[in-house]
């Protein structure tokens, strides 16, 4: 699970009689991703497409437009299963291209048409306002006629400041038309003094309101005519629908298999084929390939591949009795290609038995150095943080896929945070909406992390007994059946309970550690394969510099530079503290586990550890090293963002809370106003224990308002629980854990073949 699905290279040899049938029978399978042969041998040429290749393409390109056109999809189309004919792709696609294009033509002509009257009853609009008919602005011989929006007073002042012996000017708001005794060049030229934009005089007669009406007629008919077009080509699209998603499937299959021997290597008499399959399946391919064609072809797998990080093979394990191979044998340049069969004898490439694939000294020349693809092996439950990892990249095949340590550490960091059971269902709600409803792999995936979030919340939502940021779940379960003081965790927001605060602080120092330890792990492993001394101080000498730091912080080593608190919150009652000398209180304890710091000869070994993996990281990385050496404390620190959030989202729970309910103090506890209204408080406690007498107390007009604050208020806790909680434990996965081995930029698996959904294999 944690490395992708092993991969072995495989080699197919054949006479060019059976490549058809090979070709079928391997796309059925959907087993082989095919490597691009890249010309580099002598003797071989990259195969050309079979006969129809050309034909079924643009048949292909037809049908993706007519589906274009009828903006098909697979959402209004219920799987068919059809058998789709040469026949019916001639005849049937032909009468569909016909309808579909009439239709086609005759809506880009409606809508030409009605763009254009709605252009004209645009520029009808100022010429109703002035009132004049249209028939009056045009066709003089000694007469301009601007018309144009502007300034009435800039416009006079221009004409009268001009040579225009003659001129008249109308306005309308401000539109404004000039008729000038003048040409019409003319009277551009003074205009241009003006405040003044001239608009388009209108082709018309007579008045210009009842000209725009019959625009306006005419814009309905148009639309009515649309309408019905558009309702012939929704009817078209529900007949032909099926139809055309159906040849698209058999055309891209068609095509698929017609243009594959452009990938091949071939000769006048035989091809090779190459490419890539799951280890697990090889003797099912072989299987499956034989019993179509039989001894036509030979089969090899080549190679069962392991790469370093270049992409160089490390490791070639034998396969099928062939001479075992390392790296060196596949390290050269162009050379001839042979493929052994589990015999060791060449393979027969010809069409008569002849060999036409010479031997070289090196063993066998594959067509490519490309690196396995990636199938990323990992259990269907963990297939949403497929998509976490994705964001960076899918991993390299040489390295460890974190998806499963995502599945075991994202979702508890951040139900952790928000900690609420009411949260916690409304995020399992919404992700079991998104992943049911929407038809979208991205957002399935996202309603898959919603779902394991919202669980993880509720789960800590119990430990902590709240529901909205209330307690009543202590009340009813901790209290009420398990017998409990309170439940058995407390976010810290409340002054009694300030101690977990601070245990949550050192929690989260705890599983930094942990987790970033597991990352240097990882890479540990990873630099291996460049040598053990690689691993130690590539990512051997992070460890040992990070434990022995932390080890000596939680240790009483320099004991009065240390906060007390590091000492007693996992203590015991009336242990004393090494950094007071004095007895540990109860209320100073959050969890009694005994612990008041490592002993302080502990601690110092701790230092020496941190020297060194510092001396080990200088032996690898020179004196930049000694730079990067503070990140070891840096980087765990980044953790105390996971309690930051959880008083952070904790605290607006109870504000809102607060104003709703209203809230008093009473010896370092806060109560909510579920019960009794603030007199009491008022009588009991005295007027400075009541933080917020209610809205729910303040009659009518409270209630309403308070309703509002409740729900609004929630409801931006819950979003912001995404962009706090969610974002900051993507940020400790991103750049503290995922930084520590993994780079990412795999290849997807992508096998010849094609699933079908809409069509029946004839």
């Amino acid at each position: 699970m944690l490395r992708p699905e092993r991969m072995s290279r495989v080699s197919v040899t054949g006479s060019k009689p059976v490549m058809d049938d090979v070709i079928e029978v391997v796309h059925d399978l959907g087993l082989l991703h095919i490597t691009e042969y890249d010309g580099a041998w002598e003797g071989f040429e990259p195969g050309d497409p079979m006969e129809g290749a050309d034909a079924a393409s643009g048949k292909l390109v037809t049908v993706r437009a007519l589906k274009s056109t009828l903006d098909v999809t697979g959402e209004e189309v219920s799987p068919t299963n059809r058998v789709v004919t040469d026949e019916a792709l001639e005849e049937e696609l032909e009468a569909v291209r016909a309808d579909v294009n009439e239709l086609d033509d005759r809506r880009d002509e409606l809508r030409d048409e009605l763009r254009d009257v709605e252009e004209r009853i645009d520029l009808m609009e100022p010429f109703v306002a002035l009132g004049i008919d249209l028939d009056l602005l045009s066709g003089y011989d000694s007469l301009a006629v601007r018309v144009g929006e502007g300034e009435a007073d800039t416009v006079e002042r221009a004409l009268a400041e001009s040579d225009v012996e003659a001129y008249e000017t109308y306005t309308a708001g401000d539109i404004v038309a000039v008729f000038a005794y003048a040409d019409d060049e003319t009277l551009a030229d003074v205009l241009v003094d003006a405040t003044f934009t001239a608009i388009e005089i209108p082709d018309g007669e007579g008045d210009p309101e009842a000209y725009l009406e019959e625009l306006r007629h005419r814009r309905q008919q148009l639309d009515s005519k649309l309408s019905t077009v558009e309702d012939e080509m929704q009817d078209l699209k529900l007949e032909v629908g099926g139809f055309l998603l159906a040849a698209e499937e058999e055309l891209t299959i068609d095509v698929q298999k017609r243009e594959a021997p452009l990938a091949f290597a071939t000769t006048a008499n035989a091809f090779i084929a190459e490419g890539w399959i799951p280890t697990a399946r090889y003797d099912e391919f072989e299987r499956a390939v034989t019993d179509a064609v039989g001894d036509h072809v030979e089969i090899d797998e080549l190679e069962r591949a392991d790469y370093d990080e270049d992409g160089h093979p490390v490791d070639r394990e034998e396969v099928h009795g062939g001479e075992e191979r390392g790296p060196e044998d596949d390290a050269g340049g162009v050379g001839q290609p042979t493929a052994t069969n589990g015999r060791g004898e060449v393979a027969d490439a010809s069409a008569d038995g002849d060999d036409e694939r010479a031997r070289t000294d090196g063993g066998t020349v594959t067509m490519g150095g490309d690196e396995p693809p990636v199938i990323q092996n990992n259990p269907a439950i963990s297939k949403p943080f497929e998509m976490l990892v994705g964001v960076i990249n899918r991993p390299k095949y040489t390295e460890f896929d974190p998806t499963l340590i995502l599945l075991l550490t994202f979702p508890a960091m951040f139900g952790f945070m928000i900690g609420d059971v009411a949260y916690g269902l409304l995020y399992v709600l919404i992700g079991w909406a998104l992943y049911t409803k929407v038809d979208s792999s991205g957002w399935q995936a996202l309603g898959g992390l919603s779902i394991w979030s919202g669980v993880f919340t509720i789960f800590f939502g119990l430990l902590y007994g709240e529901f909205f940021g209330l307690h009543f779940i202590t009340s009813i379960l901790w209290e009420g059946v398990v017998g409990l003081h309170g439940a058995p965790m407390h976010k810290g927001l409340q002054p009694v309970d300030v101690n977990f605060a601070r245990a949550w602080l050192l929690v989260s120092f705890a599983f930094g550690l942990l987790h970033l330890t597991v990352g240097y792990a990882l890479g540990f492993l990873k630099e291996l394969r460049h040598g053990a001394w690689a691993a130690l101080t590539e990512k051997g000498s992070w460890v040992l510099m990070m434990g022995g730091v932390w080890v000596f912080v939680f240790s009483t080593a320099a004991v009065g530079k240390k906060p007390a608190f590091m000492f007693s919150v996992f203590g015991a009652e009336g242990a004393i503290n090494p950094r007071t000398g004095e007895a540990i209180a109860a209320e100073a304890v959050a969890y009694p586990l005994g612990f008041t710091g490592f002993p302080e000869i502990v601690g110092l070994a701790g230092l020496g550890l941190t020297a060194l993996g510092l001396v080990l990281l200088l032996g690898g990385e020179g004196i930049i090293g000694l730079l990067e050496s503070l990140n070891v404390l840096v980087n765990v620190l980044s953790y105390a963002r996971i309690p930051a959030v959880l008083l952070a989202k904790a605290g607006m729970a109870f504000v809102v809370n607060l104003l709703f309910f209203g809230a008093y103090t009473h010896h370092g506890e806060f109560h909510f106003l579920t019960g009794d209204g603030p007199g009491y408080v008022l009588s009991e406690y005295g007027a400075e224990a009541l933080m917020f007498p209610g809205l729910i107390h303040m009659g009518i007009v409270g209630i309403l308002f308070g309703i509002v604050v409740f729900v609004l208020g929630h409801v931006l806790v819950l979003a912001l629980g995404v962009t706090s909680a969610g974002l900051q434990a993507v940020r400790l996965e991103y750049v503290e854990f995922f930084s520590k081995f993994y780079d990412g930029g795999g290849k997807a698996f992508t096998p010849f073949g094609h699933e079908r959904t809409y069509t029946a294999d004839d």
